[in-house]
């Protein structure tokens, strides 16, 4: 269901609101989420923040509001798709959108114990990652479109090219995503909308901690928010980070079916998770 929270915005609002940029970004009460907010925050802005949680939505709006952005709270649940869409649509007409970046994640890992995952969870997981950003980003370009302007970043996941089997629903979830990702910037890219999507590896976030890797592949949220601004800026279609994962997705392409299958079925996290089942971050584990 659609939880809002009375929307806080700036009372400092005057004939300078119309020239503020307007960023929408989900997620973004924690992680990388909470992290691009910081990172676009400043007097030159409006941020449209969601999430669920609205007092640690709050605390990173406080945050945006003393780097001198105009902020604007929404605590909602993209489970519930329909509304997720009715209300985008609320706030683009609300005033024109000029970036969304869509960060929520829902991110969960089978347990040692289990042979398949939970089917309710496999239903949560592709809402959240697949059918309620995908059905926003339709939303908004299109509205985009209609006045020839407008860019869309979707955060996926490295995790999406790869057959994860102690995380099924999330690689699946996450490469529906970047499958759409891919056909939408297609069909948009002659009216002026731009489509990115973002691909990143492990994030030292909570819920990046809970599949453990290595300390030279785990990015800092930060770094990762300025990366992934900057390549939208330069009009990149696809960011994929760090380094490695690029690479790892060329492997993956070119090993033999019963070899990769081999491998992949011998993937296991070190150690449980650290977060409980069905945990939810700005981004999801990465």
């Amino acid at each position: 269901m659609l939880r809002l929270a009375s929307s806080n915005v700036d009372e400092a609002f005057d004939g300078e609101a119309e020239m503020r940029q307007r960023i929408l970004i989900t997620g973004a009460s924690s992680g990388l989420g909470a992290a691009l907010a910081r990172h676009y925050a400043g007097p030159d802005c409006l941020l449209i923040l969601w999430a669920r949680d609205p007092a640690r939505l709050e605390a990173v709006a406080a945050d945006c509001r003393r780097a001198g952005a105009a902020v604007e709270i929404r605590s909602l649940d993209l489970v519930d798709s329909a509304a997720a869409i009715a209300t985008i649509n609320e706030e683009d007409a609300a005033g024109a959108i000029d970036i969304a970046v869509l960060a929520a994640g829902l991110g969960d890992i089978q347990s040692m114990a289990e042979r398949a995952e939970d089917p309710a969870r496999v239903v949560s997981l592709g809402l959240v990652n697949f059918v309620t950003p995908s059905a926003m980003a339709a939303a908004l370009a299109g509205r985009m479109a209609a006045r020839g302007q407008g860019r869309i970043i979707l955060i996926g996941s490295a995790a999406a090219f790869h057959a994860l089997p102690f995380a099924a629903a999330y690689a699946g979830s996450k490469a529906g995503l970047a499958r759409f990702a891919q056909a939408l910037r297609i069909g948009v890219a002659p009216h002026g909308v731009q489509i990115m999507l973002a691909s990143p590896g492990p994030i030292d976030t909570p819920a990046g901690r809970a599949v453990p890797a290595p300390a030279w592949l785990t990015m800092q949220p930060a770094d990762v928010a300025a990366r992934i601004a900057r390549a939208s800026a330069q009009g990149r279609f696809h960011l994929t980070l760090p380094w490695p994962f690029a690479l790892l997705r060329v492997i993956d392409r070119l090993l033999p079916d019963r070899l990769r299958n081999a491998l992949l079925a011998g993937l296991r996290p070190a150690s449980p998770p650290a977060q409980p089942a069905g945990w939810r971050d700005g981004a999801g584990p990465g």
